[in-house]
């Protein structure tokens, strides 16, 4: 059976000689599998080949059926076209982060159209992002994307905030005035970063969080622990060294 929706290209395989396998996250179906053959020997600007690479939001026509793991596509279309995200060497490395933390963190091929909806949001507004925003950005999608799997950090009482040492409690998301009697937590500038970004209702309101590139990689390695600690098999993010070195 056809069936339209949207579809967020998350990774690309070769396959074969001339096809791809591409793992598509669907506004309809979630996170999918699609075999793609011949598109590799296309050579037209407008073919299937050049719409088929990561972080590109497409309009799809596909054939889904439950009892498969691979699906095929019919037809696709640019949902958007990006003005910078692609060729912004900064913003490439930001997106291509993103998408990994998405594939190691969506688990099941479940219809999730809040996600779909803040994701696709989020790789817009990084596309148009001013530097200073966009150098925050991988820490604010970090930190937002847990709330769809049920393990968001939770908004700390702002008395506690005031507080001469505060901690955050990553196995168990709360901030605390307490040293944790475990070793997974952060503390001071750290947690109040953290705090300041948690609070961020939009990007653009990342430019106004002033942070330097040791406090990022601390935050970034501090959040991956948090993602390892609440999710199965996580694993380490591949993408997270060539972020750290590109943001400086």
């Amino acid at each position: 059976m056809i069936h339209k929706t949207k579809g967020i290209v998350i990774r690309t395989i070769k396959y074969g000689e001339t096809s791809i396998v591409a793992t598509i996250f669907t506004e309809l179906f979630g996170m999918q599998t699609y075999l793609i053959n011949g598109v590799r020997k296309q050579q037209k600007k407008n073919g299937m080949g050049i719409m088929l690479q990561p972080s590109a939001i497409l309009d799809l026509e596909v054939y889904h059926n439950d009892m498969k793991n691979m699906q095929r596509i019919k037809e696709c279309s640019w949902a958007a076209v990006y003005q910078n995200l692609l060729s912004d060497v900064v913003k490439n490395s930001i997106v291509t982060y993103m998408l990994e933390l998405l594939l190691k963190s969506i688990k099941q091929p479940e219809s999730n159209a809040d996600l779909f909806s803040f994701c696709e949001d989020a790789f817009l507004n990084l596309d148009v992002a001013e530097k200073n925003i966009a150098s925050n950005f991988s820490l604010y999608f970090s930190l937002q994307l847990p709330h769809f799997f049920g393990f968001k950090i939770q908004s700390p009482d702002p008395k506690k905030m005031t507080s001469v040492e505060i901690y955050l409690d990553l196995a168990e998301g709360f901030f605390l005035t307490e040293k944790p009697i475990h070793q997974h937590f952060i503390q001071g500038e750290l947690a109040y970063k953290t705090y300041e970004l948690l609070m961020a209702m939009h990007p653009n309101e990342l430019g106004e969080i002033k942070l330097n590139k040791e406090t990022r990689r601390a935050l970034l390695m501090s959040y991956q622990t948090y993602y390892s600690l609440h999710l199965n098999d996580f694993g380490q993010m591949k993408s997270l060294k060539i972020l750290q070195e590109v943001l400086g």
